[in-house]
């Protein structure tokens, strides 16, 4: 995360970290993950990437910090893995997949489920400036990635705009929603790719996932937000 700061322990107690096998030893965070059921995690779809062997990854809940697992972190390993079979690479569609864990997590305070947004939530949540991103990912462009959770607050910005000759000029599909800051400074970065998009609703006082992380022009560039898969386009398929 670009432009962030630390969250507090358990904020966000849907976030996964998703590792991959490094040289048959040890695990490596790759890509960040949201907690949707007491076994399934979605991602993005570019995280698998050609690793499609479930025996090499492993998701952490309750972490905070990533070296220094807690009496409330939970490690699983993963039974299999479901890319969305229209993923492009080349141009992010459809960039989505599920993790199924081999063994169910319990909830806990450090442990819970997101909450997917009712439909007569998604107009105001698509729109809404009290947004936030997490992740453990890197802190500059070409900076080192975090071993504690970062957050920061974002706001979903007009695909008019993102779209625009000035952004993306026409890459963003409907299918997307762009999030960040306009003038640049917060953004999504490498490693937290995956991760959630949350927005605040006052009424029910909750956060509900509205995105997953995808992709970027680099990290917190101005005029190139982030861009979060839009999952109410994706309701069914989960």
């Amino acid at each position: 995360i670009v432009g962030g700061h630390e969250a507090p322990e358990g904020a966000w107690p849907w976030v996964v970290s998703l590792q991959v096998l490094r040289g048959g030893v040890r695990f490596i965070h790759l890509c960040g993950g949201v907690l949707l059921s007491r076994r399934a995690v979605l991602t993005a779809g570019h995280c698998v990437d050609g690793r499609t062997d479930p025996c090499s990854w492993r998701a952490v809940l309750g972490v905070h910090n990533l070296q220094k697992h807690g009496p409330y972190t939970r490690r699983r390993r993963i039974r299999r893995i479901i890319v969305h079979s229209q993923f492009r690479r080349e141009t992010f569609e459809n960039d989505v997949a599920v993790f199924e864990l081999r063994t169910a997590v319990r909830s806990s305070l450090y442990i819970q489920p997101v909450c997917l947004p009712p439909a007569p939530l998604l107009q105001p949540l698509e729109n809404s400036s009290d947004c936030f991103i997490s992740g453990w990912g890197r802190t500059a462009e070409k900076g080192k990635s975090s071993s504690v959770l970062k957050e920061a607050q974002v706001e979903i910005l007009p695909s008019s705009l993102c779209n625009s000759s000035e952004g993306y000029a026409g890459l963003m599909n409907n299918k997307a929603l762009c999030a960040g800051v306009w003038a640049g400074g917060t953004d999504s970065c490498q490693g937290d790719s995956g991760g959630p998009l949350v927005c605040y609703h006052p009424d029910t006082d909750k956060y509900y996932l509205i995105g997953i992380a995808s992709f970027g022009v680099g990290c917190g560039r101005p005029r190139y937000p982030g861009i979060y898969v839009r999952l109410s386009q994706y309701r069914k398929w989960i």
